[in-house]
């Protein structure tokens, strides 16, 4: 019961059947200034969305550059080290204000849909001081301007070296402190950074920069062989962390020529994507001679459109191309009247390789455009887990409900009855339980009858699915709806005259003070039986977190000896580190204003993330936590009631010195060892839970189980499209960075003090250094404030971990 969302849509509405649409825009590197209206015009008739401007031309091009190369050659004649790094004074030129020759950009209605490209010759990375200041000065010069101009969003192009090579620290440490400062001048500007997937070896001529006026070029070393994958993100992952996660800047992802592996596209895949960028490298053409992308740059691109804000294509140098744009061009009128491209006309890549490079293509500037749009249609329709609801709440972070201590609302309960997984699985639980208690010949606590109990009813819907199951299986049922909340309760009486016909006994309690079902009247009063199966549906995203084990230990002692079935049987928490930028970025604003934000584990759709570590023998990706299993055993019971009455010497439960210990067989500890083979981030730890409802007794299907589950891994094996509960999410106030090769260790304590319940999680980074030693880089530890100072906390919005239960 940890979603909080309303109008789902279902499997089989008309909604599951939308495909991801494409917004497409253009970038020409070879522009010297912006587009005129009827240029723009013409890609927009194209199918185009939008377009890149450069900010600055040729001439304030020529003007900078004669600039450097002047105080180069003074530096020069002066016989000073223009590359040495000096910490004494110097005067670098100051490039003088921009004039009406240096930009055609100029405030305008269109402007604003512009997206403005920092001129791409400025080098931020470079280790020579002259050549670092004038291309900050470039930069702040040209965001400046743009902003002025009404542009909401600048592109810059993204370190030139990373970490791993040449200086690389020193580098990105520059560019980062730009790109700092420009989100600073840019108050309102988008910020993007134009980033390679992974650095492809170059072919062709170097692009042409500042460091390109320098005369010693010695340095250079050629190329390595050997390509890290990962450089690129990691530099990334550096620019964004010295701008602390700065919701304004985000990223232009460069679709590489030979696509990567798959760990470093969910690497990418978790990050805030603006623009997927293509280029004609990355186009093959295919048999009937049209630009084509291979079946691995497909897939990639439709995982990237069912993100909630998902990316831009951004057609760079490839596409219509409007510079020789002409009013009345025949070639330009005639495109309406081209007849509709099908499938025939973009077969498989599969034999690309042997098409003749001399075959003669398709005539048109809209080519690429036409595959695209084509493309577009031959995505997989959404699922009914991509509903525009559930898609909506794609990383958004919500409190978690505490339907023991909150009364929750009609609209609450109905988006849970819209899940009909759940129900079926439950209603599935059932029939095999009364079959079997019929074909065993059990007892029943009541003659003739198998009693049944609802515990936490909400509106009733576990109550018809249960009354279902009996009419299924033939079975006569007794069956008792027990319900804490006011309203609620007024609800399930109206169902039992409506809808159930007055079979049900309604009953208005804590399930925990619950004496159980009335056998008859005496002179005495009520005398009170037993229940044969107890249902419940009080699971949380992490099966536990909702207080499922304490409440249940409360009403179990209505359960029949010793043929009482609870549904569910058991159910086990696991978990996996992730790295979620954008939820951590959320909840980095948020502590700003809400000091638990870091220490509050959130119910999120996790979508847009990286499962950081790899399934390794014993280590799997996914590991549990620990399990609770109904009914406890008896002696717990006693022991739990001796420990209240004060029977038992010493005290001390779970971790707070002086309680009584009752609750303490709920508590819980796990360590567990997560392995990680390529650098990465963590921001924390994603939750699930599986839960086996029934396990049937019958010896010829020993084994065999009504379960539900929220594990990636394991969830359309057991409840497919199941959306009543979205993944928990532990945080880590600090990321923690780690190279290639590294263990991450998680301990965790479900810790108690009779009357709480919290979390407390500790996260570290191990490296192997030898056979048999390594090194820990950092550990995270996350634990609640001390309770006796908090009291009214504890009971509060934010500890969904820290219920009373008492």
């Amino acid at each position: 019961m940890s979603f909080g969302t309303t109008d789902l849509t279902m499997p089989g509405s008309p909604m599951t059947q939308r495909l991801p649409y494409f917004n497409i825009a253009k970038h020409d590197s070879k522009r010297d200034g912006p587009l005129t209206d009827l240029q723009y015009g013409y890609l927009l008739n194209q199918g185009l969305n939008s377009a890149t401007t450069p900010v600055t031309n040729g001439h304030f091009r020529s003007r900078v550059f004669k600039l450097v190369s002047d105080h180069l050659k003074l530096l020069a004649d002066n016989k000073e080290e223009s590359t040495s790094i000096g910490t004494g004074p110097r005067a670098d030129p100051i490039i003088p204000p921009l004039t009406p020759d240096d930009t055609g950009m100029v405030p305008s209605p269109t402007v604003s849909t512009y997206t403005a490209y920092i001129s791409p010759w400025v080098d931020l990375c470079s280790t020579n001081p002259l050549i670092a200041s004038i291309s900050r000065q470039v930069l702040n010069l040209e965001v400046n301007y743009a902003n002025f101009c009404g542009v909401r969003s600048i592109i810059i192009a993204g370190p030139s070296r990373d970490a791993s090579l040449n200086g690389g620290n020193q580098a990105l440490a520059q560019y980062s402190r730009a790109v700092q400062e420009v989100l600073t001048i840019g108050s309102a500007l988008t910020v993007v950074i134009h980033m390679p997937m992974y650095r492809e070896p170059i072919t062709g001529q170097k692009a042409e920069t500042l460091s390109s006026l320098l005369q010693e070029r010695s340095s250079d070393q050629p190329a390595s062989k050997e390509v890290d994958l990962f450089a690129a993100w990691a530099s990334w992952h550096h620019v964004r962390s010295i701008c602390s996660y700065n919701f304004r800047l985000l990223v232009a992802l460069q679709m590489p020529r030979v696509m990567a592996e798959k760990d470093l596209q969910t690497r990418w895949f978790a990050e805030p994507l603006q623009y997927l960028t293509i280029g004609p490298e990355v186009f093959q053409k295919n048999k009937s001679g049209f630009p084509s992308l291979s079946k691995q740059h497909q897939e990639m691109m439709f995982s990237l459109m069912r993100l909630k804000a998902a990316p831009w294509i951004l057609l760079c140098d490839v596409g219509p191309d409007a510079s020789n744009f002409k009013v009345n061009d025949p070639e330009i009128l005639s495109v309406a009247n081209r007849p509709a491209l099908t499938g025939d006309d973009f077969p498989s890549l599969a034999d690309a390789a042997a098409i003749s490079t001399s075959q003669t293509s398709h005539s048109g500037a809209d080519a690429h455009m036409a595959y695209l749009q084509w493309l577009e249609s031959r995505q997989p329709p959404m699922t009914a887990l991509e509903s525009s609801t559930l898609t909506s709440f794609q990383d958004w972070l919500q409190s978690p409900l505490q339907p023991l201590s909150d009364n929750l609302e009609s609209a609450t309960y109905e988006v849970f009855e819209g899940d009909p997984v759940k129900y079926d699985q439950y209603e599935a639980a059932v029939i095999e339980a009364l079959t079997e208690w019929k074909e065993l010949d059990l007892p029943t606590s009541k003659e003739g009858v198998v009693v049944i109990a609802v515990a936490g009813s909400g509106r009733g819907p576990l109550v018809t699915r249960a009354m279902k199951a009996a009419e299924y299986t033939g079975v006569e049922v007794e069956i008792w709806a027990v319900e804490k909340n006011p309203n609620a309760y007024v609800y399930l009486l109206r169902q039992n005259q409506i809808l159930w016909g007055g079979k049900v006994n309604v009953v208005k309690t804590d399930m925990r003070a619950w004496k159980g079902p009335v056998a008859h009247q005496s002179s005495d009063g009520p005398i009170y039986g037993k229940v044969d199966i107890l249902i419940s549906e009080l699971l949380g995203s992490f099966g536990d977190n909702e207080l499922s084990p304490e409440c249940l230990d409360g009403i179990q002692h209505v359960i029949a000896k010793p043929h009482g079935i609870s549904i569910p049987r058991s159910y086990t928490a696991h978990m996996s580190p992730v790295s979620t930028p954008k939820v951590y970025g959320d909840l980095l604003a948020r502590s700003a204003t809400e000091t638990t934000a870091f220490n509050t584990p959130w119910v999120v759709r996790l979508y847009a993330l990286d499962y950081v570590c790899q399934k390794v023998p014993d280590h799997p990706r996914f590991q549990q936590a620990w399990e609770f299993s109904h009914p406890i055993p008896e002696s717990t019971l006693a022991n739990v009631d001796d420990r209240r009455s004060g029977g038992i010497m010493g005290g001390g439960g779970g971790s707070m010195a002086g309680a009584a210990g009752a609750n303490d067989h709920n508590s819980r500890y796990c360590h567990v060892t997560f392995v990680c083979r390529s650098q990465g981030v963590t921001h924390g730890l994603a939750g699930y839970f599986e839960s086996t409802l029934y396990e049937s007794k019958l010896e010829r299907q020993k084994g065999e189980k009504v379960e539900i589950s929220t594990h990636p891994e394991r969830i359309d094996q057991k409840s497919k499209d199941m959306i009543s509960w979205f993944p928990i999410f532990f945080p880590l106030k600090e990321p923690i960075s780690f190279p290639a090769d590294t263990e991450l260790e998680v301990s965790m304590w479900r810790q108690t003090d009779d009357t709480k319940v919290w979390y407390e999680w500790l996260v570290e980074a191990w490296t192997w250094i030898g056979e048999s030693s390594r090194i820990k880089r950092v550990g995270y530890y996350t634990y609640p404030r001390p309770a006796e100072k908090v009291q009214e906390e504890w009971t509060s919005r934010w500890v969904m971990l820290c219920r009373v239960i008492e």
